[in-house]
């Protein structure tokens, strides 16, 4: 049988289509899997999570809207300084004083600090006109809402993290605004964080955290810890709100650290300078300490 005259065409059509199809396929593929390949594995655990946990992200970014609109109600209007300090807090009211003491040490006083409860009792705060504190309606358990609520209900230039059981040295605030200022390199970085001197309860040395800002670096190993972070306020400047479990890969601080670096495109740089003093915990509510992990250093 004859052919019709536009048999063929549609034939090559048809088989090109695959062809393509099979292309796109493979590319898809491989950029899919390149970062497994090259052992960018935050990354595809990170898409995981977005994936797995995408409705209680939902439900809790909702949870949050809801908490900021209420609580903007109760303080009436919104604290306003330079920095923001965002110290969170969850049933530890002896140990979060000395989180709040060391802020309110800072040399630089042009600070607003707000105290996050997550709805497990707030504690006594100090007398001071630069202190807030909010209590959130139900325990959440996600440290990166609770720290949202803190940047949310204030209004500042720069926004800086506190969990309960670490404090900073005296200088923190001024050493991360002196490069946020621009009495550094220009162009001006976005986010900046500091070395970190992590202890055991008993003062015993663990390490001192300090790794220069490497893209691809992150791109594999969490490097950054929150309570060193000083940060340019804009509207991408929030946590992730997905439930991760504790001790789950990645943290929300890694989370933070990739997104505003590889999607909003800030500029990010690590300050050798150690001010931060962070407890490494066994009971930490926010982190998950093994024990395998917390080997003096010798």
């Amino acid at each position: 049988m004859t052919a019709a005259p536009g048999d063929q065409p549609i034939e090559k059509r048809s088989t090109m289509q695959i062809s393509q199809g099979r292309t796109a396929a493979r590319s898809a593929a491989k950029f899919l899997l390149s970062p497994v390949l090259q052992g960018n594995k935050l990354v595809v655990f990170e898409a995981r999570n977005k994936v797995v946990r995408f409705r209680t992200g939902r439900a809790t970014h909702q949870f949050e809207d809801a908490e900021v609109a209420r609580l903007t109600r109760q303080l009436g209007e919104l604290p306003r300084a330079k920095v923001a300090s965002v110290v969170t807090t969850y049933r530890r009211p002896e140990i979060v004083q000395r989180a709040i003491a060391s802020a309110l040490a800072q040399t630089v006083t042009d600070q607003v600090i707000m105290v996050v409860d997550d709805a497990g009792g707030m504690p006594e705060l100090p007398d001071d006109p630069r202190v807030f504190g909010v209590s959130l309606s139900r325990n959440v358990a996600i440290a990166g809402v609770v720290r949202n609520m803190g940047a949310r209900l204030t209004r500042s230039e720069y926004v800086a993290f506190l969990d309960d059981d670490n404090q900073w040295a005296p200088n923190h605030l001024e050493t991360a605004l002196a490069a946020l200022d621009g009495n550094g390199p220009v162009p001006r970085p976005d986010l900046v964080y500091t070395a970190v001197r992590r202890a055991f309860p008993d003062g015993q040395l663990m390490d001192v955290l300090s790794v220069p800002f490497d893209k691809r670096k992150l791109r594999a190993e969490g490097f950054v810890d929150v309570n060193s972070v000083v940060a340019r306020r804009f509207p991408g400047l929030h946590f992730s709100r997905l439930n991760r479990p504790k001790g789950g890969t990645p943290a929300e601080d890694w989370e933070l650290i990739f997104r505003l670096s590889y999607v909003h495109r800030q500029r990010i740089q690590h300050l050798p300078v150690e001010t931060v003093n962070y407890l490494v915990n066994p009971e930490a509510y926010w982190s998950d300490w093994q024990w395998s992990q917390m080997q003096p250093q010798s």
